[in-house]
Formats: C-alpha cells, structure tokens, sequence
C-alpha cells in the first residue's frame, strides 16, 4: 500500500512510518517543509537497511504532495495544526481514506478536553465534507518503541469510522505494525480513545513510564468477522 504521512517527521509519525515499511509499504513522508521530510526519509531508509533490507521505499516531500500521492493518507500533527493541514491538502483527498491519529489535548495535557464537535476525528470529517473519510486510530499508542521493531507493543489499537471496510484497513495496518487492531465502531465513538490519551498521559507521570496503553478483553474466542 502507498501510504502518505502528514507530519510523518514527528515521533508517532515516523515510527509508524518505520513499522509499516519495515512490512513492504511504500511510504511518503509529508511535512510543511519538503526538506525535512526529506531528510527524515532518509535516516529511517539508513536505519531500516541495517536490519531489513527488503523494507518498502521511504521518501519526504512537502503534505500537499504526499497527500496527492498517497493510497491511504495518515494525519499525524499536533491538534493545533490539525485544520490549516486538512484546509492544505482537502482538495488531494478526494475519495481517499484519511486515517487520524491526531488527540486534542487542552491546556493540562493529563486532563481530558473535548473539541465542540466530540472528537478531533469528528472535527477533521465535518471539514472535509464528502470529501473524504475518516477513520480514527492509533490514538492510545505510544510512540517512545515504534523506532525498535524487537519491541512488543502490548496494547490494542481502538478504530472508529463510518464504514466497516475502511476500518479494515486501519485494523490490518495495526497487524503491520505490530499490533492488535479492534473494530470500535462509528466515528462519534472516536471521542472515547481520543479521551483517553489524556488518561494516559497521567499514569505515564504518575508510574514513570512511557507506555501505558489500553488492552481489550474477552477477543481471544471472538469470531473472526465479529
């Protein structure tokens, strides 16, 4: 799959970007500055070499060029920068899957803050229009072990959106990178994983970790097309 990252030079970006082509994607990084990208591209295809010399393409350009040339687009930027990179690139987005892993996060970052329209996920389809659409993932994960492919990354991936075939996707780019993705239902419940994130956050503080995550029970004897 040709997967484009918007804002793939940040922490989250990047490793996801690192997981996935590790699996033979072909990844595109975007960011506001082409260069960067660029040059993230290549550390991430230097360091990949080592270790997995069949690893899918990795390179950098500017969002509007990645979001033109991706499959599957990926929002990753920081919540502030969420409306002036979808206004950017909406037009680039046209019939595509726009997966986000974007989580507003107020003030006090380990104190829940809700966007107006439920969720950043809601925020993102109400902007897009028909445009687009929008799933939510990867919110509740942390990015301190995406960069180290030995690590076990012991939580699940919770994926919400309208329609079960673009949640399909999300949930086998989840396996890709090593993890467990699990059908959460419609978009308006992206507002509980995002929620969560500022959970996180407080017992990250509270027991000095990095990763503290969400596991869902009871899966293991579910029929496979619950």
């Amino acid at each position: 799959m040709k997967i484009a990252i918007l804002g793939g030079t940040g922490h989250e970006g990047a490793g996801l970007a690192y997981r996935w082509a590790a699996k033979g994607h072909t990844i595109i990084i975007g960011s506001r500055s082409a260069e960067r990208a660029a040059q993230a591209a290549d550390e991430l295809t230097n360091k990949l070499t080592l270790i997995s010399p069949n690893h899918g393409p990795l390179t950098g350009t500017d969002n509007l060029t990645a979001a033109q040339q991706g499959e599957i687009v990926v929002l990753s930027v920081p919540y502030s920068a969420q409306t002036p990179t979808l206004n950017a690139v909406k037009e680039a987005l046209h019939d595509k899957i726009l997966l986000t892993v974007v989580a507003p996060l107020g003030p006090k970052a380990a104190r829940t803050w809700i966007p107006p329209e439920g969720s950043a996920a809601q925020q993102a389809q109400d902007l897009l229009g028909d445009t687009a659409r929008v799933v939510a993932a990867f919110q509740t994960i942390g990015a301190a072990h995406l960069q180290d492919l030995d690590h076990v990354i012991d939580c699940d991936v919770l994926v919400c959106g309208d329609k079960k075939a673009d949640r399909d996707i999300a949930v086998s780019l989840a396996t890709d990178a090593g993890m467990r993705g699990v059908h959460a239902g419609s978009l308006v419940n992206a507002q509980v994983p995002e929620a969560l994130v500022s959970m996180l956050i407080a017992i990250n503080i509270r027991y000095k970790i990095k990763d503290a995550g969400i596991r869902i029970t009871g899966l293991d004897n579910a029929p496979q097309e619950a």
